[in-house]
């Protein structure tokens, strides 16, 4: 019986270690978070309508009724009609499709030009480094939704820009970071062994460092995505993003603005959209941040 015993321990071992792990334990700390997972409830009810939105929506978005103009809430119209009598209930469920692309594209673009950006000024330093800090830094003396405003006014009011401009003004956030991450992580002893043995920079960069330095950016690309849906929608209610007749929620509040007395109702659901996804996303960046940083683990 003796003799099974070390079998059997080197057994548990082996489960222990399948069931352990940076990312497994990651996912049980975001678990144990109930306003982490109610943020990711709410992101994942938004993704469902943007994905599901030409067979939810019951009205086209450009179907027009007259003699439905300005009606409130009711059983035909879920959240009422708009001056033009178009359901707007339809034009949020696409909207959300517009809001969370241009939250998702834009912050893809940014984490992608930032983080080569971070890598080569944090690992190579001197006169490289100093050339990219300055850049992010006076990108960054700009406030950022006024530097939104320029760009586009550049290169001309649509939402296709307006998904640059906002990629743009988040760039020197995810190049500051990754930056920061390189300084400490090339100094660890397995990169100098990399070093060593002769392997070639890319690989060290793109094989070692980056993996090691996503924790970070997976947090602030989450808490991203909620202020460039917010840029978004600022721009398209200053007429500088989507243009007619893109329901956008931004758009539609500014088409909705003149009749916030007589109808609230055609700004109250748009902004509910815009204030719940971003509250989602926010949510489950604070929970994916104690979750991934480990100085916030108890």
């Amino acid at each position: 019986m003796s003799e099974l015993m070390p079998k059997v321990d080197g057994i548990a071992e082996v489960e222990i270690e399948k069931t352990t792990g940076p990312w497994r334990d990651a996912w049980r700390s975001f678990r144990k978070s109930k306003i982490a997972v109610a943020g990711m409830l709410i992101v994942l009810f938004f993704v469902l309508l943007a994905v599901l939105g030409p067979v939810l929506a019951p009205e086209g978005i450009n179907d027009q009724s007259h003699t439905d103009r300005l009606q409130p809430p009711s059983s035909a119209h879920w959240m009422g009609t708009d001056d033009l009598g178009r359901d707007i209930l339809s034009r949020v469920i696409h909207g959300a499709r517009i809001s969370l692309t241009v939250g998702f594209a834009s912050v893809v673009l940014s984490v992608i030009v930032g983080s080569v950006l971070g890598i080569v000024a944090g690992y190579y330093g001197r006169w490289v480094d100093m050339i990219i800090s300055r850049i992010f830094d006076i990108m960054l003396a700009f406030p950022s939704i006024l530097l939104a405003i320029a760009i586009v006014a550049v290169l001309g009011p649509s939402l296709k820009n307006a998904l640059i401009a906002i990629a743009i003004i988040n760039v020197p956030n995810f190049g500051r970071l990754i930056r920061s991450k390189v300084l400490s992580i090339k100094e660890e002893e397995y990169i100098t062994a990399a070093k060593a043995i002769g392997m070639k920079d890319a690989r060290i960069l793109f094989s070692h460092i980056l993996p090691n330095s996503m924790a970070p950016v997976i947090v602030q690309g989450t808490l991203a995505i909620a202020t460039a849906i917010l840029e978004a929608a600022a721009l398209g209610f200053l007429g500088l993003g989507a243009t007619p007749p893109q329901p956008e929620w931004g758009k539609m509040l500014a088409d909705s603005k003149d009749y916030l007395q007589s109808a609230p109702w055609t700004m109250i659901f748009p902004g509910l959209s815009i204030m719940l996804t971003v509250l989602g996303f926010n949510l489950m960046g604070d929970g994916l941040r104690d979750a991934l940083d480990p100085k916030m683990k108890s």
